[in-house]
């Protein structure tokens, strides 16, 4: 959780008990009210059901929030709170500025779908403490109905991914309600509000990539509550798609991917690379329909199958791709040994795209496909990020000398739908991690 400075007077909230503040909040302006908090759960607050398939997101109301065309978004602490850094075994808050309630009940008043919208990392014996804290916010307004969902792992619901903007499409959707890209207007009318913006002093930028995400405008506290110029002087740090490189699918061009089909000699094809730069996918659409046996130690499990998998191809005279990501020359000479055995060319297939490619990719196939896409094909799950970086740790840049008669650089390119390649373009990593 975060915390950013509040100057400014606050609400007293409630007239329910009051405790003893932490000193973090007795440091106060002249004329400022003091922080509250508040005993007792809410009658009117429930948490529902988590969301997720391994529960990750959870999900609370406060009284019967409506579903509505517009949704006013925002984040939680530094945002509409500042709750005590560090101090996670504390329940007590303050309003981010005196303004905010009043001007959350203001919009739902006006139609807006009030829905909140945070990163939380509790540990377990402390997420009992930030669930009485929700409560006691939702005490504090008793007359706005609002959504909160916290994500409490990193997957595809933690900001900046937009998992949870998923889930509310999809509850709004059951009320007959479209906030989707099939009702642009109603998106372009919605927005989100939070501190994570990229400015010079803020800790990130995540809840700017995730407005940019849901395709909803942005706006920080200041911008919104106080109405402060805009602030352009932002940064959007990490891996973004638009900053690749236009590029052919393979170079040198001069050669073809694959031998004329009056060549009937045979062959070993060695591809390297990192996992997720479309290895598996070239060899589908290329050189599957023209019978090259698949070697692929993610089904064979052992290097020594794979070996014997390849020898058996030669000697069932088939041609063979080794799809592994084969990152070292110590391990690319037991296949150019074979190849040599056989009488046979090798040629190196190297997926020249970096480790952020890479990792982008792993999340948006296991985490970001569109349903549609997600829907038709096995689920896939996330590969750990030590695959990348053992990879990366081993790699030796493949040469000719290595015995191969041919490199290629084989260059990422999406191949894809529109609605794809707008899940593929989205924020996906958080600051680059």
């Amino acid at each position: 959780m975060k915390r950013r400075p509040s100057p400014d007077a606050l609400s007293e909230g409630s007239s329910k008990h009051i405790k003893q503040v932490h000193p973090f909040f007795n440091k106060r302006a002249p004329g400022e009210a003091s922080t509250i908090a508040i005993d007792g759960p809410s009658a009117q607050f429930k948490w529902l059901k988590n969301l997720g398939e391994k529960q990750t997101c959870l999900h609370g109301t406060n009284l019967t929030p409506p579903s509505r065309p517009r949704v006013a978004a925002f984040d939680l602490d530094g945002t509409l709170i500042d709750s005590p850094f560090g101090h996670a075994t504390t329940a007590e808050w303050k309003w981010w500025r005196s303004m905010v309630p009043g001007k959350l009940k203001e919009l739902h008043d006006l139609g807006y779908s009030i829905v909140i919208v945070t990163n939380q990392l509790v540990k377990s014996r402390t997420i009992t403490i930030w669930k009485q804290r929700v409560s006691s916010i939702a005490v504090a307004l008793p007359d706005v109905p609002f959504h909160i969902f916290a994500a409490i792992a990193r997957d595809q619901y933690r900001k900046p991914m937009p998992g949870i903007w998923y889930e509310l499409e999809n509850i709004f959707r059951q009320d007959g309600i479209e906030i989707g890209t099939r009702h642009p207007m109603n998106k372009s009318s919605s927005f989100f509000v939070g501190d994570a913006a990229g400015r010079q002093p803020d800790h990130a930028s995540t809840d700017r990539k995730w407005a940019i995400n849901a395709g909803v405008q942005f706006h920080t506290p200041e911008e919104y509550f106080l109405k402060l110029a805009i602030n352009t002087n932002f940064v959007l740090p990490g891996f973004s798609v638009h900053s690749l490189p236009n590029l052919p699918l393979f170079t040198p061009t001069s050669s073809p991917l694959l031998p004329h089909s009056k060549d009937k000699s045979k062959e070993i094809i060695l591809f390297v690379g990192f996992p997720c730069l479309g290895k598996s996918s070239l060899y589908e659409r290329y050189f599957a329909p023209a019978n090259y046996v698949h070697v692929n130690q993610d089904t064979l499990k052992t290097r020594p199958r794979c070996e014997a998998a390849a020898r058996d191809a030669l000697v069932r005279r088939s041609s063979c791709v080794v799809d592994n990501t084969n990152a070292s020359r110590y391990t690319r000479q037991f296949y150019v040994d074979i190849a040599k055995e056989y009488n046979v060319p090798i040629r190196c297939f190297h997926f020249t795209g970096s480790l952020d490619l890479a990792w982008h990719n792993n999340l948006y196939r296991a985490l970001n496909q569109p349903p549609s896409l997600a829907a038709s094909k096995p689920k896939r799950e996330l590969i750990p990020y030590a695959a990348f970086a053992t990879y990366q740790k081993n790699f030796e840049e493949p040469t000719l000398d290595e015995g191969f008669s041919e490199i290629k650089k084989i260059n990422w390119v999406f191949e894809g739908t529109d609605e794809e390649r707008r899940y593929w373009s989205m924020w996906l990593q958080t600051d680059g991690k």
